[in-house]
């Protein structure tokens, strides 16, 4: 009599194999890319008038160089001090004729408002790491998101990150807009030492 080879039920195995599947999918965190939320300027239409020159006195120069030393309005500056010599060049309390000019504009919600007409230029080597990039963004970033809550403290009684309604924050954005002009990498001198 032949003997007949024992078979095992591999019905049950796929189960198992496809439950252990759907357990670590749903266990499992997949990593979110993250950056910085900046929303990019529409093309620049060939037809549009040649825009207006920026006066000096409205741009803030913040420089990055390859050892990663900050520059600021020509004078080396400190990441620990750069937000609120942001802020007071923005703010320009004193009307200071190297801080930048206002305009009169009639924002929904606010009324008759002084904008400042100032830009923030950052330029970076390429030479500039990473770490220090996000650094000096996040700094400037945190500036103007700052100046935005007291703003909004002043007009509202609650801060900017507070509001709820969207035409408050819309008016609040148009009011300190989050002008930062960012330009492209590039080396600072041939002659550098290496």
């Amino acid at each position: 009599m032949a003997r007949l080879n024992p078979e095992i039920n591999a019905g049950s195995m796929a189960d198992i194999a496809f439950l252990l599947l759907i357990f670590f999918l749903v266990t499992t965190t997949m990593d979110v890319d993250t950056g910085i939320m900046r929303m990019l300027p529409p093309p620049i239409d060939p037809a549009a008038p040649e825009p207006p020159p920026i006066k000096e006195r409205n741009v803030f120069v913040v420089l990055i160089d390859f050892q990663d030393r900050l520059l600021v309005e020509g004078q080396l500056g400190n990441l620990a001090t750069l937000r609120q010599q942001t802020k007071d060049w923005f703010i320009n309390a004193n009307n200071d004729a190297n801080k930048p000019e206002f305009r009169l504009a009639t924002i929904d919600e606010l009324g008759e408002v002084e904008v400042s007409r100032g830009v923030i230029s950052l330029q970076n080597d390429k030479g500039t790491t990473y770490e220090m990039y996000i650094a000096v963004q996040n700094e400037l970033t945190a500036a103007i998101n700052e100046l935005r809550d007291e703003f909004s403290r002043q007009r509202f009684g609650v801060a900017f990150t507070d509001l709820t309604d969207e035409a408050l924050i819309e008016a609040v954005r148009d009011a300190i807009p989050m002008a930062i002009s960012e330009a492209e990498p590039r080396d600072v001198g041939a002659g550098r030492a290496n």
